[in-house]
Order: C-alpha cells, then structure tokens, then sequence
C-alpha cells in the first residue's frame, strides 16, 4: 500500500486578502508603478501605502520615486519588504529622510 502525503493547503487557500472595499488598514492594496523603465505591481497592507506616500510627501518626491529609491539600495531583498522595512524603520526614527 502506497501512503500519500496530504498537501498543504495553498497561502492563498489559508490565507486569503481581504476585498479591497474594506477601507482597513491590514487590507492588502496592489499599487502599479515604474520604476527604472519598468511597470511592476507591488502588494502591500493599506497602512505602508499610507505610510509610503506620507513619506513621499515629505521628501518631495513622488510615490514612485521614493519606491524607485528604496529598490535601487534593496539588495537582495524583495520589493514589498524592503518597502515594509523602510516604512518600519521611518516611523521608529530609525531612518531620516
């Protein structure tokens, strides 16, 4: 008799986003933008957006190029936590500017 494995659920199955309608801050919101010539989406909670654009604003810069900024000094990072991070460490004082 052959035994199989069950699967695991999908993260998606386990764990899927909230509609964007809800207007909460943990929902999960897809931004497009370009960065370097190039048209990508980035998800991220409703309240790094926030944080994100805030952020923008008080640098005098657009949205995208703040998130063109923050991917060029990423490294191997991925985009959306890179992008977390940023907005983590800006609102712990951690990063100026």
């Amino acid at each position: 008799m052959t035994s199989r494995r069950a699967r695991a659920p999908s993260s998606r199955a386990a764990h899927p986003e909230p509609a964007a309608e809800d207007g909460k801050a943990s929902t999960v919101a897809k931004h497009s933008l370009v960065i370097a010539g190039h048209s990508t989406s980035v998800s991220l909670e409703r309240i790094f957006w926030e944080a994100l654009k805030a952020a923008s604003e008080e640098e005098g810069c657009s949205l995208a190029a703040l998130v063109a900024r923050i991917d060029a000094g990423r490294g191997r990072a991925n985009l959306s936590s890179a992008l977390r991070v940023y907005a983590m460490e800006r609102a712990l004082g951690r990063k100026s500017g």
